[in-house]
C-alpha cells in the first residue's frame, strides 16, 4: 500500500490544504504511517496528538492516530487546545514528537498539520521526505496503543508560573478558536479586571475570522477596549500561536513592534543577547535591539524558521510580523499566543509604562501593511527568482534570506513567496510618503515585468 500527497499539501513548515480538495482523511492516515515511522526508525514510541477547532479536525484527528499506531506508535491524545498546548505536552510528557492538527489562521475550509520531533520544529526537507515515504509505502507495521489525558489546566497554570505583572484591565478576544478555554482559566488565574469576547470554540467563526493580523479583525476588540476604556487589548489567531494588541487608543502594535518591546525586558537580563526576527520586520525593530546592546539576527518568515534558528544561535527571543513570539529566556521557545499575552502584562510592570506609553515610544515610519495576492504555487517562486536575477543585475543592495529585501537610501521593500499560500508577499518601509511611493513603484515595476499585478495597484 503507498500513498500520494497533494503536491500542494506539504508545504515548508507544515502541511495545510482545502478540506475534501487537497486534504482528506486519507492524507491524515498516511501522515500519521509516515510520520510513526520516522519517529520509530529514530528510537521514538509515544507522539502527543493534538487538534483545533475546525469542523474538520476531528475527523482527521482520528485519521491520523489511526495511521499512527497502524505504524506501532503510541499516542498520548490531549484533545481539543491550542498549538501551544500541544508544544507544552511534547515538552514537558514522556513523549518523542507532536502533531497539532490546526489549518492556523486561513479560511475556515482548510486545515493542516504541525509537527514537533525531539523537541524541535519538523519541516522543510524533512517534510517532503515525508511524502516519498509515503509514496513507496516505505512504513513500519504495529499495534499502538492510545491514552487520552486533559492537561489544560496545567497549561494554564504553566502560563503564570512566576507571574510578577501588576493588575490591569484586559479585552481579550479568542475569536471561536482554540484558545478561548485557556483564555477563560486565564482570566481566572491572572489579576486585575478581564472582559472576555467569543471564547466559545465555533468552527464557523461566526464573529470574525480568527485573524489578528488583519486589522478588520481586530474592530469588535477595539470597540471593547474604547467603550470599557480598558488598558489594552489582545486577539489570538485559530490555534492560539499568535497575539494581535491594541492599545488603549485602540491603536494596532504589529508584531514586530511587539519582538522591540519584549527585547527592553529580555535584554535586561540577557546582555548582548541575539534577538532573531523576521525578514518582514520593520528597520526600525533591528535598529532598537542594537541600540539597547543586543544583538539583532534578521531571518527567515515562518514559525519553524525561527524557531530553529534560535536554538542554533542560542537566542532568548525571536518574533515574526505575524504575531508569533518566541520566548526562550523563561519559557521553551515555542511561539505561543497565550504566554505572550502575560508576558505582556509583565512587561507593563516591568518597564514601568503602560502599553499606550511604550506605543508612543515606538519610533515613527511610513510602512505598508503585508500586502499577499494570490498567485500559482506553480509560479510563485519562479517570480521571485526573475526579480532576483534582475536586481543582480542592477547591481541592487538585496538580502536574499527569504525571497528579495532590497536596501537604498529611500528605505527598503520585500518580496517573497509565501510558504503556507498560494500567494505572494509584499512589504515597503520608509520615513517619509514620498519615498515609500517611490519604492512601491519598484514593485510594482518588477512584478510587470514578470506579468504579474498587484491587486491595490490596478
Amino acid at each position: 500500500m503507498s500513498h500520494h500527497f497533494h503536491p500542494t499539501l506539504l508545504r515548508d513548515y507544515d502541511l495545510r490544504g482545502r478540506v475534501g480538495d487537497t486534504l482528506h482523511a486519507a492524507d491524515a492516515w498516511a501522515l500519521g504511517r509516515s510520520f510513526g515511522t520516522v519517529i520509530a526508525r529514530s528510537g521514538g514510541q509515544r507522539i502527543a496528538v493534538g487538534y483545533d477547532g475546525r469542523l474538520s479536525s476531528p475527523m482527521l484527528e482520528s485519521a491520523l492516530i489511526e495511521g499512527l499506531t497502524h505504524s506501532g506508535i503510541d499516542v498520548l491524545r490531549i484533545g481539543l487546545g491550542p498549538t501551544p498546548m500541544l508544544y507544552h505536552a511534547e515538552s514537558t510528557s514522556q513523549v518523542d514528537g507532536g502533531v497539532q492538527i490546526t489549518g492556523s489562521h486561513n479560511p475556515g475550509d482548510q486545515n493542516g498539520f504541525k509537527l514537533v520531533k525531539g523537541h524541535a520544529p519538523f519541516f522543510g526537507a524533512d517534510i517532503q521526505a515525508l511524502g516519498v515515504m509515503a509514496a513507496s509505502g516505505d512504513w513500519d507495521s504495529g499495534v499502538g496503543q492510545v491514552e487520552t489525558v486533559a492537561i489544560m489546566d496545567a497549561y494554564a497554570a504553566r502560563l503564570v508560573q512566576g507571574f510578577d505583572g501588576p493588575a490591569c484591565r484586559i479585552g481579550w478576544d479568542a475569536g471561536n478558536g482554540a484558545a478561548g478555554p485557556v483564555v477563560e482559566r486565564l482570566a481566572q488565574l491572572l489579576p486585575g479586571e478581564h472582559h472576555l469576547l467569543f471564547t466559545d470554540i465555533d468552527g464557523h467563526f461566526p464573529h470574525h475570522h480568527p485573524d489578528p493580523s488583519d486589522d478588520r479583525n481586530l474592530a469588535d476588540l477595539r470597540a471593547l477596549v474604547r467603550d470599557k476604556q480598558l488598558d489594552f487589548g489582545v486577539a489570538f489567531d485559530g490555534d492560539g500561536d499568535r497575539i494581535g494588541v491594541i492599545d488603549s487608543l485602540g491603536r494596532t502594535l504589529p508584531g514586530d513592534q511587539l519582538l522591540g518591546l519584549f527585547a527592553q525586558v529580555v535584554l535586561k537580563n540577557r546582555p548582548g543577547g541575539r534577538i532573531v526576527g523576521d525578514v518582514k520586520a520593520s528597520q526600525t525593530v533591528f535598529d532598537r535591539i542594537a541600540a539597547l546592546g543586543g544583538q539583532p539576527d534578521m531571518w527567515k518568515t515562518g514559525h519553524s524558521h525561527i524557531k530553529s534558528r534560535m536554538k542554533q544561535i542560542g537566542s532568548p527571543l525571536g518574533g515574526e510580523t505575524s504575531g508569533h513570539l518566541f520566548f526562550a529566556d523563561d519559557y521553551p521557545g515555542y511561539d505561543d499566543g497565550l504566554y505572550a499575552a502575560v508576558r505582556l502584562i509583565r512587561a507593563v510592570g516591568s518597564l514601568g509604562r503602560s502599553v499606550t506609553a511604550l506605543h508612543d515610544a515606538m519610533p515613527a515610519t511610513v510602512i505598508t501593511p503585508e500586502w499577499r495576492f494570490p498567485i500559482a504555487d506553480s509560479r510563485k517562486f519562479a517570480v521571485v527568482a526573475e526579480i532576483l536575477a534582475r536586481l543582480e543585475q542592477d547591481g541592487a543592495d538585496i538580502c536574499t534570506i527569504d525571497g528579495v529585501r532590497v536596501r537604498s537610501g529611500d528605505g527598503w521593500w520585500l518580496l517573497r513567496a509565501s510558504h503556507t499560500e498560494a500567494a505572494l508577499v509584499a512589504r515597503a518601509e520608509s520615513t517619509n510618503q514620498a519615498d515609500l511611493d517611490r519604492l512601491v513603484a519598484q514593485i510594482d515595476a518588477q512584478l510587470g515585468e514578470s506579468g504579474v499585478t498587484r491587486p491595490e495597484s490596478r
